[in-house]
């Protein structure tokens, strides 16, 4: 049953901006220290729920030389932007499974400015996505789960998943659009079966999406009728590939008016503008708009980008051979 519609007040919508995690896969999380605290006030003024700060990479598998810091997220880097965090916005960080190591530098809540683990996995990695899970609930934290790439997987195994981590004490589950792949109606289909087994065990549902075929918004938006109500976006769409959903428009559509999106606006103009200028790429374009309508691993585009090549017909084809 539908919960509200596109002019609703709901009171249980959160917006997350995951603007440094995913942002952060195009500069190779290299941001100033002004971007970041910066980006973290304009956050609080527009009624962000969640900010997510970045990874919690293992550094014995990630050279720290060749990322900012943001791909680690050390609480002390952390807690040098937010001090005590003294506002009503939480701080995120995501776990990717296989990239982390989540017993040595996920330290206790009470010692950490964090407040939200999301735990990144693949279907064929889910026991290790609940030992994370399980984990990071005894240190006191609120968690996630962002099952990655559904756009690839059986509906049944994805139903399966979420069964096993229903049964963990996992708060939300996300909705995540890896490859920009989806329609608004496929979209409302997920969101309602991923809402069967959140109310079947007490769980949130949010959304991730991908902008490859100019949808994320949409996307977005259509899920929220449905009951979706943690909302991903970022400031200008910035993140890998296509990006995501603009914040800038999902904050000035939502009809709660806590939010408000001139301090993100504000933000664009003194930083966004200028990182896209001096070539960090990321936006909506033809070879994104390819994998989109392939179901495909944007990697390729981002390749085809690198390369500055422009044969868009070839590369069309190219993909149609990967199937």
């Amino acid at each position: 049953m539908a919960k509200g519609n596109l002019l609703s007040v709901r009171e249980d919508v959160r917006v997350l901006d995951a603007t440094l995690r995913d942002g952060g896969l195009c500069n190779d999380f290299f941001f100033t220290d002004e971007f970041v605290s910066d980006l973290y006030h304009a956050n609080i003024k527009s009624g962000v729920d969640y900010m997510e700060f970045g990874y919690k990479a293992s550094k014995d598998l990630f050279d720290p030389d060749k990322f900012g810091k943001w791909k680690f997220c050390d609480d002390d880097d952390i807690r040098a932007i937010v001090g005590e965090n003294d506002s009503p916005m939480k701080i995120g960080v995501m776990a990717d499974v296989g990239r982390c190591d989540f017993k040595r530098d996920i330290r206790p809540k009470n010692e950490s400015p964090v407040d939200l683990i999301r735990v990144a996995t693949y279907i064929n990695t889910i026991p290790v996505a609940c030992q994370i899970v399980e984990h990071c609930h005894k240190l006191g934290y609120e968690t996630a789960i962002n099952i990655m790439a559904i756009s690839k997987e059986r509906t049944e195994d994805i139903r399966e998943a979420l069964d096993i981590f229903g049964q963990t004490p996992v708060n939300t589950f996300y909705i995540v659009d890896s490859y920009g792949a989806f329609y608004p109606e496929q979209i409302r289909r997920y969101a309602q079966m991923y809402l069967e087994y959140a109310d079947k065990y007490g769980k949130n549902v949010g959304i991730h999406t991908h902008d490859n075929q100019s949808l994320a918004f949409a996307n977005t938006i259509d899920a929220l009728p449905e009951g979706v109500s943690y909302l991903d976006a970022t400031a200008m769409g910035m993140g890998r590939g296509a990006g995501n959903c603009r914040s800038e428009l999902l904050i000035g559509f939502l009809k709660n008016p806590k939010y408000r999106p001139e301090p993100i606006l504000d933000f664009i103009e003194k930083h966004m503008l200028d990182m896209k200028a001096s070539g960090v790429q990321w936006g909506f374009d033809i070879p994104y708009i390819i994998t989109g309508q392939r179901n495909s691993h944007p990697r390729t585009a981002i390749a085809f980008q690198k390369a500055h090549r422009k044969d868009y017909r070839n590369f069309r084809f190219e993909l149609m051979d990967y199937d």
